[in-house]
């Protein structure tokens, strides 16, 4: 069949359909399979039981139970969560936000398709307007979201070693481009592939550059503070009128209820609600409805705290010390897990590509995800660097990540010429 061009764009493949695939083939198989390429957050008992709990107290109520299954919310979302959230953010953080700040969306993939064909793509005039990457590598899930085709600008990072396994990502600011058809700049923090954390600083230098240009800076905080707070350094959560702020419930474990939440200025919301009200009527509300009492409660910041945020760096250290016994006699470095799920490989002088790694492993019953596909943006045939990084998810069960980290290190160094498995 002949599709439309926007059908063709959205059925060829892509890094996100990939990833999706390699976990449907996990779903559904039967083998031994250790899925470290996916975002699925990790089983938190802890958290878990709270959520069962609101979903009791939730359910025990009839007419609670009707508002929550029986109702379209509006197209901003369900305001029993919008005015808790609002409450919240203001007392502890002093934004001085109103609930005509927020709108929720069907997940953060929603919200960063809405957002990103609302601010760029071809303009009134025919004018291509793009969205600026100030960071790669960034997220698989941005790359084939717009309608138009070369919608990213990007820069290369600046690339520091810090000791023999461990290096950092940082913006190099000299080299961002200042073009009129930048239309907002874009970042996620932490970073999701590399659990990078851009500091207040670099933060606040680009809020001025996107101020100064008259653009919108998107904050992609899918996994940083205050909820869920998977983020191992100390930052402060800001926000202003030129802020475009993404934040999400899957990360605290309910990637199923499918709830993004947009917080940004009056007119963006109100755009971002007409497009809501057109593409799907109105957001999905259970996951508001759920979340709303653990808000007003201080429940969903003390689980994000005490909870999740312990959870993830105690796995994020596990894994590192199993890629360092794993790469021992190659060169080989891991980025600061400075937050999110993943830990990020690179490989420098890796003989054979990361797709080709990627097959390799695939075969032994380890998924991870290639590196080119987080480099939206950036075309140099010429740099290697792409082609030599992965990402492995440490969110699953401890025993699958340290089985397929060491079958990592076996299939790299068998690309390096290096014998035998390890002990």
């Amino acid at each position: 069949m002949e599709y439309s061009r926007f059908g063709d764009k959205f059925t060829r493949h892509s890094g996100v359909m990939q990833l999706m695939d390699d976990l449907t083939d996990m779903l559904r198989g039967s083998g031994d399979v250790q899925m470290l390429a996916g975002g699925n957050p990790g089983v938190i008992d802890e958290a878990l039981v709270a959520y069962r709990e609101s979903m009791a107290r939730l359910t025990a109520d009839q007419a609670a139970f009707n508002r929550a299954f029986a109702n379209y919310d509006t197209p901003q979302g369900r305001f029993e969560f919008i005015d808790a959230l609002v409450e919240m953010l203001n007392s502890r953080f002093g934004w001085g936000i109103s609930a005509e700040n927020v709108v929720l969306t069907n997940g953060s993939q929603n919200a960063f398709f809405l957002l990103f064909n609302l601010l760029a793509g071809r303009d009134k005039h025919g004018r291509l307007k793009k969205i600026l990457l100030p960071l790669t590598p960034e997220y698989v899930g941005y790359a084939d979201l717009a309608v138009e085709e070369d919608f990213f600008m990007a820069e290369k990072p600046l690339i520091d070693k810090l000791d023999e396994r461990t290096f950092k990502y940082s913006v190099d600011f000299n080299a961002l481009p200042d073009s009129p058809d930048i239309a907002a700049l874009c970042v996620s923090r932490p970073t999701n592939p590399t659990g990078n954390v851009l500091s207040d600083e670099e933060v606040a230098q680009l809020d001025t550059i996107a101020q100064q240009r008259g653009i919108p800076l998107i904050v992609d905080n899918a996994y940083g503070a205050p909820f869920p707070s998977i983020i191992n350094v100390d930052v402060q959560p800001t926000w202003n009128e030129n802020t475009v702020m993404c934040m999400s419930l899957s990360k605290l474990g309910l990637p199923a209820l499918r709830t993004g939440i947009v917080i940004a200025n009056k007119e963006i919301i109100k755009a971002l609600s007409s497009m809501n009200a057109i593409v799907n009527l109105a957001p999905g509300g259970l996951g508001a409805t759920l979340a709303a009492d653990l808000v007003k409660s201080g429940e969903l910041l003390r689980l994000s705290h005490e909870v999740i945020k312990p959870f993830y760096a105690e796995k994020a250290r596990l894994a590192q010390g199993w890629f360092n016994a794993a790469m021992e006699g190659v060169e080989a470095y891991c980025h600061k897990p400075e937050g999110a799920i993943f830990l990020w490989f690179w490989f420098p002088g890796l003989p054979i590509s990361t797709m080709e790694l990627y097959q390799r492993l695939k075969k032994r019953g380890v998924l991870v995800v290639p590196g080119q596909y987080f480099f939206p943006g950036i075309d140099d045939p010429d740099w290697a660097h792409p082609h030599e990084c992965v990402r492995v998810a440490f969110s699953p069960d401890n025993a699958a990540v340290e089985k397929g980290i060491a079958i990592l290190g076996e299939e790299v160094r068998r690309a390096f010429g290096k014998s035998g498995p390890l002990s």
